[in-house]
């Protein structure tokens, strides 16, 4: 693996930390902020997806068996690489901002027992969906560091994905929040 995978390698392993450590840190306050399929259970089916976009990613470095037009590249210049490491680390950068600015509301799934206060300053003044930006500035990155098939596909399914659990967000939030949502919504973009 070219030193551009490695480096975005780190990259996901230092999202995946800040996120479970937010976890972690919230469950010592009581608070359980995994709540992942516990509303939707069809969000099950993403796991298995995850895995599978995990090991098309990881096989070649190892030798392992894949087919190869799954991760053939699409080009061969590596500069375009380096600007996907920068939308990697800058993923990062706003990740950790925007769970800095999510305070005890941070929740990964949907929360109908014990919802949060409505989050509307930090990165939270700028999108109304920070963490879903920065995942998927990560997944460009991620694509133009590793060009290829799987990661262009993940970069399409993650915006159908997202978008459709932004708009379960939005009910919700309209649900608790009612008005004081509202005025939020017309003040802040949904993604940028």
């Amino acid at each position: 693996m070219a030193i551009q995978g490695w480096i975005v390698a780190a990259a996901f392993l230092g999202l995946i930390a800040l996120v479970l450590s937010r976890v972690v840190m919230m469950r010592r306050r009581g608070i359980a902020a995994f709540l992942f399929g516990a509303t939707h259970k069809s969000d099950a089916v993403i796991i298995p997806c995850v895995l599978a976009v995990i090991y098309c990613l990881i096989a070649p470095a190892f030798g392992w068996p894949i087919w190869a037009p799954l991760v053939a590249g699409f080009w061969q210049a590596t500069w375009p690489g380096w600007i996907g490491i920068a939308f990697c680390f800058a993923a990062l950068a706003g990740l950790a901002w925007t769970l800095v600015s999510f305070g005890d509301s941070f929740r990964v799934g949907i929360d109908d027992a014990k919802p949060g206060d409505l989050v509307t300053t930090g990165a939270f003044a700028y999108s109304r969906n920070p963490i879903y930006v920065c995942m998927a500035l990560f997944l460009i990155g991620l694509f133009l560091t590793v060009p290829n098939l799987i990661t262009a596909l993940v970069v399409v399914a993650f915006g159908a994905i997202v978008h459709r659990q932004v708009l379960r967000e939005e009910r919700f939030l309209t649900q608790h929040h009612g008005e004081a949502f509202e005025a939020y919504r017309q003040t802040v973009r949904r993604y940028l």
